[in-house]
């Protein structure tokens, strides 16, 4: 592993702010496209950040959150496969036990710590949380927007202030700036009322354009200005604060989108292989099935009965578009040798991502297939950001344009320090994503107030 970067001086700082803006890259901060984050974070203060494997929403959070890999942590995936009910499910909504740096820091060392719109933040004990928590019935229909907030009735004041969190422009077909201008919106809020040492900001407006049209499309460089906008608005009544001048940017993206133009179809060819069964209502039957792939964007757990992961592994390795099969010893090499992994996993090509279909005749698919229903779906689909002929949601997979979750340079994400209180960062080598959460530990001066396991390596060696 490359060593990350050293940063020159010992001050530390009195307040971090953590801007975490998924799919921007290095090569994206420049003077044209993106002033305002070019003015904070020149070029010398931003290299690469390298993500988990894989790279994709809940393992790259929870690393960047916890200095640990999905080895040690167990996010494998944005999805979790539990052996003893036989249920795949997408984005649950509770901490389950995580212990984040706004948790470590707030329960152990006393800081004041915010965070916004990370996923499993329902139960955190951060100081200020806000997360998207819907009111629903038993079919997961949206009876009543809401959100889960610390303190309570935080919402109802955001909601006063700024309306209802848009949750039909933060993902599916109307998805677009409005998430992450209301997100930011309620940072300022939670600054002015609250003042947390700590605040860690999800800004995930890129994360849209970067899937449905890629990382090289018009449409992806359109919106990096648009979303400069939306921080330069944040930052200018940031730097009006009584703490600007303690206060240390931390900038962060969890990853980088590849252009994709083939959908892989692990499902199918488990089906045509009579190892995947579904039910009466077109569905997937987990139980009954000898082997079914977890699909989430260009990685897929494969999970098999005793007896048929070999059947399994040669149905689907020889399919085009998948570029590695991971055993025990390469899902190890790979740092996601963990119990809550398949039992192997599919890694796709660069061009390619994986799709959950296991039908291929539209009749045959369950109904959920065409409705916006993310718990339901044993799989992540990118499809629900494009409107339907027969439903709200397309079948037609070939629309997605941009993916992610390989590892490779082409597609790291983005570390940078900015604002008054910031080290100058030396050398320009990738950081690890397990060093951003040590990072701020050493910029807030934490050492030897928080677990020491949280606390580990760091990209200051002049601190140690």
């Amino acid at each position: 592993m490359t060593e990350s970067p050293s940063t020159e001086t010992t001050d530390t700082a009195g307040r971090a702010i953590v801007l975490d803006v998924v799919g921007l890259q290095p090569h994206h901060i420049d003077a044209e496209r993106t002033p305002t984050l070019e003015s904070h974070f020149p070029t010398e203060s931003v290299t690469d950040l390298r993500p988990p494997f894989p790279a994709v929403t809940v393992p790259a959070q929870t690393t960047l959150a916890t200095g640990r890999g999905p080895g040690e942590h167990g996010d494998v995936s944005s999805g979790e496969y539990d052996r003893e009910r036989d249920a795949a499910e997408f984005w649950e909504r509770d901490r389950n036990g995580r212990d984040r740096i706004w948790e470590t820091a707030s329960d152990e060392a006393g800081l004041t710590t915010g965070v916004l719109n990370f996923q499993h933040l329902i139960g955190t004990s951060a100081d200020v949380a806000v997360t998207p928590s819907p009111i629903e019935d038993e079919n997961n229909d949206i009876l009543e927007m809401n959100c889960w907030t610390n303190p309570d009735g935080f919402y109802d004041d955001l909601r006063e202030e700024l309306g209802h969190f848009p949750l039909h422009n933060y993902w599916g077909p109307g998805a677009n700036e409005e998430g992450s201008r209301w997100i930011l919106a309620a940072a300022r809020e939670a600054i002015d009322r609250f003042d947390p040492d700590l605040l860690w900001i999800y800004v995930p407006h890129l994360d849209y354009v970067g899937q449905s049209d890629g990382p090289e499309s018009d449409a992806f460089q359109e919106e990096l200005a648009v979303v400069d906008d939306l921080l330069a608005a944040f930052l200018d009544d940031l730097a009006e604060t009584d703490r600007w001048e303690e206060t240390v940017l931390t900038l962060v993206s969890e990853y980088g989108f590849h252009d994709v133009d083939r959908p892989v179809f692990p499902n199918r060819a488990l089906r045509e292989a009579d190892l995947l069964e579904t039910d009466g209502d077109g569905d997937v039957d987990v139980a009954a099935s000898d082997a079914f792939a977890m699909v989430d964007h260009q990685i897929a757990h494969v999970y098999a009965d005793d007896g048929s992961t070999d059947a399994a592994r040669d149905t689907l390795a020889g399919l085009e578009g998948v570029d590695a099969v991971l055993d025990e010893s390469s899902k190890a090499e790979r740092g996601i040798d963990h119990p809550n992994a398949g039992e192997f996993v599919l890694v796709a090509d660069p061009d390619s991502w994986f799709q959950y279909y296991w039908w291929t005749d539209r009749a045959n698919a369950p109904p959920y297939a065409t409705e916006m229903d993310i718990h339901a779906k044993p799989g992540f689909d990118p499809c629900e950001l494009f409107f339907g002929d027969e439903g709200l949601v397309s079948l037609d997979a070939s629309k997605v344009s941009g993916s992610h979750g390989r590892v490779d340079e082409s597609a790291f994400g983005t570390f940078g320090l900015g604002g008054p209180a910031a080290p100058a960062l030396e050398g320009d080598e990738p950081v690890d994503a397990t060093d951003v959460t040590p990072t701020l530990v050493d910029l807030l001066g934490l050492e030897g107030a928080l677990s020491t396991d949280i606390a580990g390596s760091s990209i200051r060696p002049d601190r140690e």
